[in-house]
């Protein structure tokens, strides 16, 4: 039965951004955008993406959905984006990166930290850094600020650079997070994990490990999606673990590794199957309202950033489908990150132990809080993400001396965030 559910919340205030600047490429096309949503302790935190068609309002979206990750998760930092409007396949991409970087040079030295997204791989990025002379990692502007600097980068380099499970940070963190989100998802569904399905839309690095970690708690992940389509095999699985060792840094997977009784299907399928959990890992604003209504799932997790549109979602929450927003889901990514530069975690294992103390019971909690006051969970998320920003924002000012930091963590009693601003 359908029910009527207040539209959600989907930003932090209609405050404009603290800065927002727009490039225009000399050589190329090319535009690129910086937004920064807000300061706490003097510098906000945000990936990086390119792609054909990136807007200066899809960066604006971006960067506030960073504001609410780093406030959901109690980091003394604000959110931040950046945007290239450019085809990231074509020849020219890493001098178009290299030169965007070097115009905004001046927020990468001191207040933007930023890491690989979409259209952009970490290493990419690192390597452009260096090119530009600000060292070898896009973390410079946390590094700076450290008290022992030496110290921060060897933690960082090591932490970044230890596989487990066969991936690295980067590329396991974000999706271990999603994955724990899922379970908490489907606990409050009352769906047993053994006996729950989920496809997921991409298997570049937060689609790869969302399934890799699903399919370990005993979830079957009956299909996923790469550019080339769907792969879908309904009775048993799919084996996750392979189809990881054949794939390509792209995430594409080799149809040459797949088992006989994997299907091949377009990749569009993947919105309609009838399982109990979706997980667009891909692009933003994959589920829209001119193909909402397609979808069987009971919950969808947003692994990729924006994916669901505002219209789109609203419709679904009115059909009960319930939808864990992305700055809950994915803050893995960014949070594991952070808490090796402040020095909270030296390892991926560190990362995702504390990652999993903190984001299942936190999903859970507002969960039950959105069911009791019969709202999105959307809504009630943001306003406790947004209440913990402006806390942290009081608390450690926009504008701070250098040192300062590291110094907020050592003030805090505690780094994850009070419940009692909910309900």
């Amino acid at each position: 039965m359908s029910q009527t559910i207040p539209a959600p919340v989907r930003v932090l205030s209609e405050d404009a951004p603290f800065l927002h600047v727009t490039w225009n490429d000399d050589q190329t096309s090319a535009c690129g955008y910086v937004v920064i949503d807000r300061l706490v302790t003097g510098i906000a935190t945000g990936g990086m993406r390119m792609r054909p068609g990136c807007t200066l309002a899809e960066v604006t979206d971006l960067a506030r959905e960073m504001t609410l990750k780093m406030g959901a998760f109690g980091i003394h930092v604000g959110g931040a984006k950046g945007g290239i409007d450019f085809d990231p396949a074509a020849p020219e991409a890493a001098e178009v990166r290299v030169r965007f970087l070097r115009a905004v040079r001046p927020l990468l030295e001191r207040y933007w930290v930023t890491a690989g997204d979409l259209g952009t791989q970490q290493a990419q990025l690192d390597l452009a850094f260096a090119e530009i002379g600000l060292g070898n990692t896009s973390f410079h502007a946390a590094m700076v600020r450290a008290p022992d600097e030496p110290q921060v980068r060897t933690r960082v380099q090591q932490a970044f650079s230890t596989p487990m499970d066969g991936l690295y940070l980067s590329e396991l963190i974000g999706g271990f997070g999603v994955a724990k989100a899922t379970l908490a998802g489907l606990e409050h569904l009352g769906v047993p994990v053994r006996s729950a399905t989920a496809v997921i839309q991409g298997f570049g690095a937060m689609g790869g490990s969302t399934a890799l970690y699903l399919a370990r708690a005993g979830v079957k992940v009956v299909g996923v999606t790469d550019a080339l389509g769907m792969i879908l095999n309904k009775d048993r699985g799919l084996d996750v673990e392979l189809m990881l060792s054949a794939r390509t840094r792209g995430g594409i997977i080799d149809r040459s590794a797949l088992r006989s009784d994997d299907v091949e299907l377009d990749g569009d399928i993947w919105l309609s199957l009838k399982v109990d959990v979706l997980v667009p890992a891909a692009v933003s604003y994959s589920i829209t309202a001119d193909n909402c209504d397609l979808i069987q799932a009971r919950l969808i997790v947003e692994a990729a950033n924006v994916p669901t549109t505002a219209e789109a979602e609203q419709r679904l929450l009115n059909r009960g489908v319930v939808v864990i927003p992305d700055f809950l889901a994915n803050t893995g990514a960014a949070a594991g990150a952070w808490w090796v530069i402040l020095g909270e975690v030296d390892s991926p294992a560190g990362a995702c132990a504390r990652l999993s103390a903190q984001i299942r019971p936190l999903v859970v909690h507002l969960m039950g809080d959105a069911a009791r006051k019969q709202i999105s969970l959307r809504s009630t998320a943001a306003e406790f993400a947004r209440q913990n920003a402006e806390r942290l924002a009081v608390d450690y000012g926009s504008v701070v001396p250098t040192g300062e930091l590291y110094t907020a963590t050592q003030r805090s009693a505690t780094s994850t965030p009070a419940m009692s601003v909910v309900g």
